[in-house]
């Protein structure tokens, strides 16, 4: 039954991980797009329109339990119909997370069971590398491996200094520059894929990541439009996520450019992407440093003698902030959170005790 799945990715440990679900009467699909709620999935007999199931949906305490794109599903098809309703959502294998836009302090799964992250950074005004290391932070913790994409390499004043700036930047990390338009560098993203396997294209409006898309489909599959000539910004031609396959090459998820990127659970990915700050911070003479005003800092040492750029320890310290705050707000939710569950767990003691006393 999943023969034709396996293009997609499927393997015997997702088999492993369905059949409780394949008991039940169930079959896997994965989900190629996913817009306001209502999703594009791949089955054993090909595509089929799904939403969740009104008590699987009941049940999501939070909305990163809810389906994403990437993700493999259990259905119950609709008699007659290539349709049907999301039972559950296999547990994920890696995910590309952000905090959703706005207020609310909520998690946005924007790419499920992902290998691969290209982080995708146009080399004309789109260039940024501080806006490049929050990318950085939530790939590493995303469980996929990160790669950066210097895109419209033919656009590049200073190609040498663009690479040797970012491959300093994300130590470990490969970096390619890439031309879409002139099929530059599209062997060296195909090396990262490969039968089965999947990469997610994250970055800005405009970074080139559709047209990419379409040079390595070898069609113009995805609209494209040119960006603004004064800030080389995109016009969001992509509006919801999409897998795409690349047959015998493996598949990729188009992203819409994110204008917000707000972090999300960081844990170890810090340490990853500021190894350079992190490693000098063993050094610094207070053990809790925060490398603002303290005496004694061996990070603001190496600021003042070049080591470091004194915009990469600004961003480092803005992000630290950032994290703080977020874990603050997380903190004051859960609290929230538990209140209302003990103010419906009350209500429903009571009538339960109410029905009993009858």
């Amino acid at each position: 039954m999943t023969d034709g799945l396996r293009e997609l990715g499927w393997d015997e440990r997702w088999a492993a991980r369905f059949a409780p679900h394949a008991a039940a009467g169930l079959i896997p699909a994965r989900v190629t797009i996913e817009f306001n709620h209502l999703y594009q999935a791949i089955g054993p007999d090909g595509e089929i329109r799904l939403q969740h199931a009104g008590r699987f949906k009941h049940r999501a305490t939070e909305r990163s339990a809810l389906a994403a794109v990437g993700d493999w599903v259990a259905v119950r098809l609709t008699a007659g119909e290539a349709a049907g309703t999301i039972e559950a959502v296999l547990p994920r294998r890696s995910r590309f997370s952000r905090k959703v836009a706005g207020e609310l302090t909520e998690e946005q799964v924007v790419a499920a069971n992902i290998d691969t992250v290209f982080l995708v950074m146009g080399l004309d005004g789109d260039y940024n590398p501080r806006r490049l290391e929050r990318y950085l932070l939530l790939a590493h913790e995303s469980g996929a491996r990160p790669v950066v994409l210097l895109s419209k390499a033919d656009l590049a004043t200073d190609l040498d200094a663009a690479l040797t700036e970012i491959a300093t930047m994300a130590a470990g990390v490969p970096v390619y520059a890439i031309s879409a338009v002139a099929g530059r560098g599209l062997d060296d993203v195909l090396a990262h894929l490969g039968p089965g396997r999947t990469g997610a294209l994250l970055g800005s409006s405009g970074a080139g990541k559709s047209t990419l898309v379409n040079a390595l489909v070898g069609t113009e599959l995805l609209p494209t439009q040119a960006v603004r000539e004064s800030d080389s910004r995109g016009r969001h031609t992509t509006r919801h996520r999409q897998l795409i396959t690349l047959p015998g090459r493996g598949l990729l998820i188009d992203t819409p450019g994110m204008r917000e990127l707000q972090l999300w659970d960081i844990t170890e990915a810090t340490r990853e992407t500021f190894d350079d700050i992190e490693a000098l911070a063993a050094s610094c003479h207070f053990s809790n440093c925060q490398h603002r005003d303290e005496p004694r800092c061996a990070v603001k040492a190496a600021v003042a003698d070049g080591t470091i750029a004194a915009e990469r320890l600004a961003s480092y310290v803005k992000l630290q902030q950032e994290l703080a705050d977020l874990d603050a707000r997380k903190d004051a939710r859960a609290i929230i959170d538990e209140k209302r569950r003990s103010k419906i767990q009350g209500k429903a003691l009571k009538a339960f005790q109410k029905h009993r006393g009858r």
